[in-house]
Order: structure tokens, then C-alpha cells, then sequence
């Protein structure tokens, strides 16, 4: 899967552009990655539900991603509500979302974590209806010196055709396979704002 260099114009989603402008913010030169405790994004806790926290085990194609924090939206995304609570967590991506589903999605982690930076990805998906839904992820890397330690994820469903079921979305028996669309790594050379300008939490730029 090829995934290419990207402004972060194209994350569609103004959320999940204020949860990259807070990497952003977080990121001081020279390191290479911001730290998770500098990630402090505004109102936060609105966003939990669609957000997802990893510990990454390994390097390079054997890594594995543990997950640390699970939204309940997508708990109900990825049909997993019969999972108890306590052990939606501390357990490995693969073995949570199986090997079809996994192999679709870690091409993204696999970016995230080779390039360094955050990588956008929308996938087109029917919910039960039959309606179109645009799944839209946004993977952002935390870590210390050159190593990506944490992911934390933002992943958001949206329809032009107005109200869906989310339930199942993505999950195994889900209606069809996600079709891909974009696939990108936000790139900082691309990332540009004039000297002092601050970035606002709809179009982002870096001084």
C-alpha cells in the first residue's frame, strides 16, 4: 500500500485537525517526536469515545500495537460490545480485530511508525442499509529520540446521506470490505505558516 506525502489540509475532519494541531504544538525541535505527556489537546474528553491509545511492542514489520485505551463508539464500530469492558484492553490489535481485518488496517500503524509521522486514511464502507460511510483514521506517533513508543488513533464515521448505524461498521460481519481511498503521511516540509502565526484549530500551520 503506497501512501502519499501529504499537507494536513487533507485530514477532513475539523476534530481530528485541532488532535493534529495539538501534535503539532507538541512537537519542539530538534526532536523527532513529541512526547505524550506534551499532547494536550482542547476538550479532550469530548473525543475519548473515538479515540484509541497503543504501546508499541517491537520495531519495524514485527511491532505490535497494545492497545491501552478503546472508545466506546468503537467498541460498537467493531462489534466488541460483548467484550468485557475490562478486557477491551491490554491486549494485542491483531488479536482484537483478527488477521483480515488487521491486515487491512496495519499498513497505516506500519507508516505511522516508519516514517515518524502521522498518517491519514479514509476507507469507504456500507453500514447495514446499504448506506455509504466514509471511515476516516488518523494515527498520530508519540515516542523519545527516534523511536515510536505510543500511537494514539482518532478514527471517525461520517455519511453524506445523513444518519447510519454504526454498529458493526468495521467488524467482522460487517456488509462489505472497506474500500480505500486516501492513504497519507502528513508530511512537515508541507506543514508551512508565516513567521509568528499561530496555528488556528481549523487550518493548520507551523511557524
Amino acid at each position: 500500500m503506497e501512501f502519499e506525502r501529504a499537507n494536513p489540509s487533507v485530514v477532513r475532519s475539523v476534530k481530528q485537525r485541532v488532535l493534529l494541531n495539538a501534535w503539532l504544538r507538541a512537537l519542539v525541535k530538534p526532536r523527532t517526536l513529541p512526547a505524550l505527556r506534551d499532547f494536550q489537546p482542547d476538550r479532550i474528553a469530548e473525543e475519548l469515545a473515538d479515540m484509541m491509545g497503543f504501546d508499541v511492542a517491537g520495531e519495524g514489520d514485527t511491532a505490535r500495537f497494545l492497545i491501552t485505551q478503546e472508545g466506546s463508539r468503537l467498541t460498537a464500530t467493531y462489534g466488541n460490545e460483548h467484550i468485557d469492558p475490562d478486557k477491551r484492553t491490554n491486549r494485542y490489535l491483531d488479536d482484537a480485530i483478527g488477521p483480515a481485518r488487521y491486515a487491512r488496517v496495519v499498513p497505516s500503524y506500519r507508516a505511522c511508525l516508519a516514517r515518524r509521522r502521522p498518517t491519514y486514511s479514509i476507507s469507504m464502507v456500507q453500514d447495514p442499509d446499504g448506506k455509504d460511510v466514509s471511515y476516516e483514521r488518523l494515527l498520530l506517533p508519540f515516542g523519545s529520540a527516534d523511536t515510536v513508543e505510543q500511537i494514539v488513533g482518532s478514527y471517525k464515521a461520517i455519511s453524506i446521506e445523513g444518519g447510519f448505524k454504526i454498529n458493526n461498521l468495521m467488524g467482522i460481519r460487517s456488509r462489505a470490505t472497506p474500500v480505500s481511498v486516501i492513504n497519507a503521511v502528513i508530511d512537515l516540509d508541507l506543514v508551512r505558516g508565516p513567521a509568528g502565526h499561530r496555528p488556528s484549530d481549523d487550518i493548520i500551520e507551523l511557524s
